[in-house]
C-alpha cells in the first residue's frame, strides 16, 4: 500500500456517522393516505415535528388531531413551506400534478419521494415506467430548485400504523445525487426504532427500486405478511 492510499484510508468517511436530523421539520404531502399518515406517526414518534399536508387543510387537519403527538395539518402548500424536509406520499395518478403546483414552494428544500408508479390487473400488480425513468426522477425534472432524493419505498402502511409495534423491522433504500442530502434521509430514517437508511445510488437506479414494490406486494399475497427489505453484509 502506498503512502497516498494509506492517507485516503485514514481519511475515508464512515458511511454510518450520520448528522442530527432531529431539530428539522418534516412534512408529508399526502400525509391523509395509508402511507403519508404511516410514516407522519412514526416521525412524530420518534420525537420529529411532523407537518401532514393534504389539498384539503380540514381534512389535514382532522388526520393530525387523531394521530396526536404534536402533529399539525395544512394545505399542501402551508405544509412545504414550513418544513425543512417534504416527503412526497401522494398517489402515482396525481404524483405530477401536485409538483408541479407546489414548485415554488418547494424551492430550496430536500425532497423525498417514496412514490411507486403501479397498475394492476387480474394478475397482481405491475410496474410502470414514468418518461423521466421513475416518480423520483420525475420529480427531479419538476423540481428543479429542489434537492430531490428517493425513500421509504418499501414501508408497510400496516406496520407504520400498529400502535403496539415499539419498531419496524426494515432497511429503507435511499438515492440521490448529493451525499449530503442522502445522508439526512439515512439520518432521518435511523430515528424510526428498527429501521436503517442505506445509501443505494443515484436517482437513474430509482425505477428498480420503486418497481421491487410489485414484487413485495406479491410476497404479502401469497404468505399473508407485511414484508419488508433488509440488505445483508453493512
Amino acid at each position: 500500500m502506498t503512502s497516498t492510499d494509506s492517507a485516503q484510508n485514514k481519511t475515508a468517511r464512515d458511511p454510518w456517522e450520520l448528522p442530527d436530523v432531529s431539530g428539522l421539520v418534516v412534512g408529508v404531502l399526502g400525509g391523509t393516505g395509508d402511507q403519508g399518515r404511516g410514516l407522519a406517526y412514526r416521525l412524530a414518534r420518534a420525537g420529529q415535528k411532523v407537518i401532514i399536508g393534504s389539498r384539503a387543510a380540514d381534512r389535514a387537519e382532522s388526520a393530525a388531531a387523531e394521530l396526536g403527538l404534536g402533529v399539525e395539518g395544512a394545505d399542501n402548500a402551508e405544509c412545504a413551506r414550513r418544513s425543512d424536509i417534504v416527503i412526497i406520499a401522494v398517489p402515482w395518478d396525481g404524483h405530477a400534478k401536485t409538483l408541479e403546483a407546489l414548485r415554488e414552494e418547494l424551492a430550496g428544500k430536500l425532497v423525498i419521494d417514496c412514490v411507486n408508479p403501479l397498475g394492476f390487473d387480474k394478475q397482481g400488480a405491475y410496474a410502470l415506467k414514468p418518461e423521466e425513468g421513475s416518480a423520483a426522477q420525475q420529480a427531479a425534472a419538476l423540481l428543479p430548485d429542489s434537492r430531490v432524493t428517493a425513500a421509504f419505498h418499501h414501508l408497510s402502511a400496516v406496520l407504520l400504523q400498529d400502535e403496539t409495534l415499539e419498531e419496524i423491522d426494515t432497511d429503507v433504500m435511499v438515492l440521490g445525487e448529493s451525499r449530503a442530502d442522502t445522508d439526512l434521509v439515512q439520518a432521518l430514517a435511523a430515528r424510526i426504532p428498527g429501521m436503517r437508511g442505506v445509501f443505494a445510488g443515484r436517482l437513474r437506479n430509482a425505477h428498480q427500486v420503486e418497481s421491487l414494490v410489485a414484487n413485495l406486494i406479491s410476497v404479502n399475497r401469497r404468505y399473508k405478511a407485511h414484508a419488508g427489505l433488509r440488505v445483508t453484509d453493512v
